[in-house]
């Protein structure tokens, strides 16, 4: 396998960190316009195989090089490159995952699904958690049933020891936060593809301790594809995201102050962006480091011979601080990772443009997670 990771923050380390596990590298290129964050890639014994590149990925000639060298490239960039990168990659005959996180950038990469076809390779948009993980296993739980009902998808990543104001600790892109919290989400309600507000339809849950109860709330991006794959299939899917009790409530406060908006204001002689301004203010409150966990619970009920069947999957997960992996770049690197490395190795065979619940074996990606040493549990009840 030759890989090209195109970023190395915290998301492409554990790319990368997962990459270099596998007995089937031939060789994984980093590129990054930051050489300090090339430096701190841990390497671990295989430094041989890693070639890292300092370089701005809008220089698009040498970056089509790099493409033209590897079998499959992985986006771990924010999303508003994705589809330049994505184009970039099936002109140059190369596999493409990428992280996702914004509906209209994923939009616009299915349009080459044609060039995709013709090239003979495959570009897999929202490969990380939610959208990622979570739509292999709607796939997973689909399968395992005659008919679905319903499928509820709630993840969230969250501080293990959580402070004001908001009890959140910044564990990826600001903005990406920002986008999930003030797009509109698309579900399926009653069998029709539906568009729900944001930070609406909170709801209480409750995990093992130390965790307790929790809410859970409208946010974008969760359901990517899923909403368009099964409609007509599944009466119902929804995605939220889980908080610590009273986040969407503040939340909602600084977006009714219209501190969510993309439309510059005028203060004074200066004109200002609200997204940009809680940017920065986020970044300066927030926390960014100490532990942190992901919790997610995926439930599909349907039928299966006549009888109602409920399929559970639920994980708590705390990343690797011996490694130096959290546990959202765990969650979120590491499923891309395994996406792509099934890309390179030919066990993904539709080309073109597809969305994962439908390319990507789920039970191999579900064998994958748990010799990852991924905590996924599994519960399956039938009942009359």
């Amino acid at each position: 396998m030759r890989l090209l990771v195109i970023g190395s923050g915290m998301m492409g380390r554990a790319i990368v960190w997962d990459i270099l596990k596998s007995d089937q590298l031939d060789r994984v290129t980093v590129i990054d316009r930051d050489d300090k964050a090339l430096r701190t890639l841990r390497l671990a014994g295989k430094r041989k195989k890693v070639r890292t590149v300092s370089m701005d990925i809008g220089q698009a000639k040498p970056l089509a090089k790099l493409m033209q060298e590897a079998d499959t490239v992985i986006s771990a960039v924010t999303y508003k490159f994705n589809y330049e990168l994505a184009r970039l990659a099936v002109r140059n005959g190369c596999n493409f995952c990428d992280l996702g996180g914004n509906n209209e950038i994923v939009k616009k990469e299915f349009t080459l699904h044609r060039e995709a076809q013709r090239q003979g390779v495959t570009v897999i948009p929202d490969c990380g958690l939610a959208p990622g993980l979570v739509s292999v296993l709607t796939a997973h739980g689909f399968g395992l049933c005659d008919t679905v009902e319903r499928v509820r998808l709630r993840v969230g990543g969250l501080p293990v020891n959580p402070k004001p104001p908001l009890n959140y600790q910044l564990v990826f892109s600001v903005h990406g936060l920002i986008n999930e919290y003030a797009e509109p989400c698309v579900n399926i309600v009653d069998g029709k593809i539906t568009r729900v507000p944001p930070m609406e339809d909170v709801e209480e849950l409750e995990f093992p301790e130390p965790f307790g109860k929790l809410e859970a709330f409208n946010t974008s991006g969760g359901t990517s594809t899923l909403p368009y794959t099964y409609r007509g299939k599944i009466k119902n899917l929804d995605y939220k995201t889980i908080r610590y009790p009273g986040h969407a409530a503040q939340i909602r406060f600084l977006m009714n102050l219209g501190l969510v908006g993309t439309k510059p204001v005028m203060l004074g002689k200066t004109a200002v962006v609200p997204r940009d301004l809680l940017a920065h203010q986020l970044l300066k409150v927030l926390p960014d480091k100490g532990p942190d966990c992901i919790l997610l619970r995926v439930t599909v009920d349907g039928k299966k011979d006549g009888k109602n069947r409920r399929i559970t999957y639920q994980l708590i997960d705390y990343g690797e601080p011996e490694n130096g992996i959290t546990a959202m770049m765990r969650m979120t690197g590491y499923p891309a990772s395994v996406i792509a490395q099934m890309m390179s190795q030919g066990l993904i065979s539709k080309k073109g443009a597809v969305p994962q619940e439908l390319a990507v074996p789920a039970d191999a990606f579900v064998d994958a997670l748990k010799k990852r040493g991924i905590p996924l549990e599994i519960h399956i009840s039938d009942s009359n």
